[in-house]
């Protein structure tokens, strides 16, 4: 038995940990916030209830599989609501309804634009088998160049794309530019632009098609809840209100961790679950990474950030659980805030409207509104404290004009709002990239940083910030590459016994 300290109550911290207890090692949890969850955490005022972070949960079967690894069921401590109409997308001259019948989307298609719902039907069997071939990528350790001649891997090369871009893969399949926009939106999910984006992440859209979108009854909140539960049960501490300043280190090896209070925790093994590149430039030293120095990180590739409202509203809206709503020119809505790192004009917008699925998450005949746009990270130096009443009314206009969501100034009982600069400061989260290290080419797979961290010793990654990359799904599959990898580094053989008769058994 080991001793492991995981820095970050977050799903990749979360899911680390109760993979390394359920190995029987010692594993303690220190987190800097008040609560678990760290952007996939909810917020809660007033009888409302709202995600933090992600509100679409898609393969459940990844987070199915931890629990029963553990020995747990999933289903035991939380409650899934599949969303058979998945989401509103809502353009200036058509609205477009999502479904995972797959004859019902094709119908649909076909009546916006004759000969789509064909292409649809291609894309996903093309696109299933671009899901096997780089699953089994997405579920191993990258992090040596020769990873890349494993027989597996130069399998799913081709399945790369690495020629094109997201749009380009799409616009194989689709001719009407809605439709385009309806497969390649995901890329938002990344933080980055659809005419950017590597055509192999064409498999985020199959993959909210292929598995379904569910919703956990209380929010998406509730799966860090559930692994919080199983981490205890299992023996894990979880240690609230307990921010880690710095790593301890003996030259390039991590000792343990120093807390603030000053207390150090020494550990075998040390899992950083926070934001990765404000963890580098605040939790190490200057002058020890050479890598990923704070003069290197500056010139990575993040993200885009988001603008948050949170909306209690003493009005029920009979909407769809998701809506999105595009700019009137999407393409230059989403350089604004990926290139040329300026205030959106004409905005894109996401509603989660979860109390028509959920009732519990606002009192009675009203609603809990999730409102996001994606805005430009902090490399913009936009200032925030001075723009953000003024862009919280645009986006409030943009809802007024463009959807059902009508007259929701008059009904407002709580607000709270997140910018960019609050993410940065309150929440910790680089530059307030909320989606982490960009997914360029030059940023995926061995040049991502190592989920065995390469530039320290007994240092592990998990989460957004490591390989396979950002969004729930990856991040607990990263969770998973990790944690085998840890276990095993300390792989037993078997306890044995010799019989009078000469035969070993395993009496494990």
């Amino acid at each position: 038995m080991k001793k492991m300290v995981v820095i970050g109550a977050g799903p990749g911290g979360l899911a680390a940990a109760m993979l390394l207890a359920s190995k029987g090692h010692k594993v303690h949890l220190f987190e800097k916030q008040s609560y678990i969850g760290g952007r996939n955490s909810f917020i809660h005022e007033k009888g409302y209830t709202f995600d933090m972070g992600p509100t679409f949960l898609s393969m459940v079967h990844i987070a199915e599989e931890i629990f029963q690894t553990v020995g747990k069921n999933l289903h035991d401590y939380v409650e899934l609501i599949e969303l058979k109409e998945m989401y509103q997308l809502i353009f200036d001259d058509a609205t477009i309804n999502m479904t995972r019948n797959q004859d019902e989307m094709i119908k649909r298609l076909n009546q916006l634009s004759q000969g789509e719902g064909n292409g649809y039907l291609k894309f996903m069997n093309d696109t299933r088998n671009k899901m096997n071939a780089l699953t089994p990528i997405l579920q191993s350790k990258m992090d040596r160049f020769y990873h890349y001649f494993r027989w597996r891997v130069i399998k799913a090369l081709p399945q790369l794309t690495v020629s094109k871009s997201l749009y380009e893969v799409l616009s194989k399949y689709f001719k009407d530019e809605r439709v385009k926009l309806a497969f390649t939106f995901q890329s938002k999910y990344l933080g980055m632009s659809p005419w950017e984006c590597p055509g192999a992440f064409s498999i985020l859209s199959y993959m909210e098609h292929e598995y379904g979108i569910y919703h956990p009854k209380g929010g998406v909140n509730q799966l860090s809840k559930a692994m919080a539960k199983a981490f205890e049960e299992l023996g894990g501490e979880i240690h609230l209100n307990q921010g880690v300043q710095k790593l301890v280190l003996d030259g390039k090896t991590v000792k343990g961790v120093q807390l603030e209070d000053g207390r150090k925790v020494f550990a075998d093994e040390v899992i950083i679950n926070g934001d990765f590149a404000h963890v580098m430039t605040n939790l190490v030293d200057e002058g020890v990474l050479k890598k990923y120095s704070k003069k290197k990180l500056q010139k990575k590739k993040f993200s885009c950030s988001t603008f948050m409202i949170y909306l209690g509203i003493n009005k029920q809206y009979d909407l769809p659980h998701h809506t999105i709503v595009f700019a009137q020119d999407y393409k230059k809505n989403v350089e604004e805030i990926t290139k040329t790192h300026s205030m959106p004009e004409d905005p894109s917008i996401y509603v989660q409207n979860a109390s028509v699925t959920d009732p519990n998450l606002a009192p009675e005949g009203h609603s809990a509104l999730y409102i996001l746009a994606p805005v430009p990270s902090n490399y913009s130096q936009l200032d925030w404290e001075k723009e953000k009443h003024r862009f919280r009314d645009l986006v409030l206009k943009t809802l007024q004009e463009k959807t059902m969501f009508k007259n929701i100034e008059e009904h407002i009982e709580v607000e709270k709002i997140i910018t960019p600069k609050n993410w940065e400061e309150d929440l910790f989260v680089y530059k307030g990239a909320t989606f982490n290290l960009g997914h360029q080419l030059s940023q995926m797979m061995v040049l991502r940083p190592h989920n065995e961290f390469e530039e320290l010793k007994n240092c592990w990654l998990v989460g957004g910030g490591t390989h396979p990359g950002s969004g729930l799904p990856t991040i607990l599959e990263s969770a998973r590459i990790t944690t085998k990898a840890i276990n095993n580094q300390y792989k037993k053989q078997p306890d044995s016994i010799y019989l009078q008769t000469g035969e070993v058994r395993d009496v494990r």
